[in-house]
C-alpha cells in the first residue's frame, strides 16, 4: 500500500512512523510512505501557502492553488491516482469500519490542513473523503494523519504477522476486547480468572465472548445501539 502525505511539517512524522509495526511494514515493502512539503509549491518569494479569508474572519486559509499543485505533483509519482483524504474536524468519524474500508485502497493521499482550514474549492473538487479522529480541534492534520496511517497499516496483509490479530481486537465485531492476563498467574494477591488456566478452549472462548459483551455494555453502550432506522 502506498500512502502520500501533503503537509507543511513532514518532519513531524519522523519517529512515530519509524518504529515497531509501521517500521517493519515499511522495511518489508508492505507500506510505502511519501511526504510532500506543500510549501514547495508556493510561487511567491515568501513561499506563501495561506491568505486572509474572503468575507473576513479569524485566522488564515490554506490556498487552493498551492494545494492543487502539490496534489498534482504527488499524483504524478505513481500510476494509481489514489483516494484523497483530508484530515478535518468536520469529516466523518474514523471508525474500525472506515479503517478497514480505507485499508482496501491501493493508495491513499492524505492532506493535512493547518491554520483556519482549507479553501473550500480544493475540498469540493479534489478531496474524496474528509475524516476526523474525534470531536475536538487540533493545530493541524499531522497527528490525525499518523493515527490513520497506524490504524490502516494494521489491516495491510502481512503487517501484523498474525493475520487473526485484527479480528480479535476492540471494535472488530462491534464489541470491545476482553480482559487480557499473562504471567505471573498470581501477583500481590491478585489472581487470574480460573477459566483461563483451565485449558478448556471452548469454555475459554465462551468466557471471552461474555466478557466482551459485558465490557461493551458497561463502557460503550452506544456500540450496542441499533443503527438509525434499523
Amino acid at each position: 500500500m502506498r500512502i502520500d502525505v501533503l503537509t507543511l511539517f513532514p518532519e513531524a512524522f519522523a519517529g512515530p512512523l519509524d518504529v515497531s509495526i509501521i517500521k517493519r511494514a515499511r522495511d518489508a515493502g508492505l507500506l510505502d510512505l511519501h511526504y510532500h512539503q506543500v510549501r514547495d509549491f508556493a510561487t511567491d518569494r515568501h513561499r506563501s501557502v495561506d491568505d486572509y479569508p474572503f468575507g473576513g474572519g479569524q485566522g488564515m486559509v490554506m490556498r487552493v492553488d498551492v494545494l492543487d499543485r502539490a496534489l498534482a505533483e504527488a499524483r504524478a509519482e505513481a500510476e494509481e491516482p489514489g483516494l484523497v483524504v483530508l484530515l478535518s474536524p468536520q469529516g466523518e468519524r474514523l471508525t474500525d469500519g472506515l479503517v478497514r474500508e480505507l485499508a482496501r485502497e491501493p493508495r491513499l493521499i492524505l492532506v493535512c490542513g493547518r491554520y483556519e482550514g482549507v479553501d473550500e474549492r480544493f475540498i469540493e473538487h479534489r478531496v474524496d473523503r474528509e475524516v476526523s479522529i474525534g470531536d475536538y480541534v487540533l493545530t493541524g492534520g499531522e497527528l490525525p494523519a499518523m493515527v490513520l496511517i497506524d490504524a490502516v497499516t494494521r489491516h495491510v496483509p502481512g503487517a501484523l504477522g498474525d493475520e487473526a490479530s485484527p479480528e480479535e481486537e476492540s471494535f472488530a465485531d462491534g464489541l470491545l476486547e476482553h480482559p487480557q492476563y499473562t504471567r505471573p498467574a498470581e501477583y500481590n494477591g491478585w489472581g487470574v480468572p480460573e477459566i483461563l488456566l483451565s485449558g478448556h478452549h471452548a469454555n475459554i472462548e465462551k468466557w471471552k465472548k461474555a466478557q466482551r459483551l459485558e465490557r461493551t455494555r458497561a463502557r460503550r453502550p452506544d456500540l450496542l445501539e441499533p443503527p438509525p432506522g434499523g
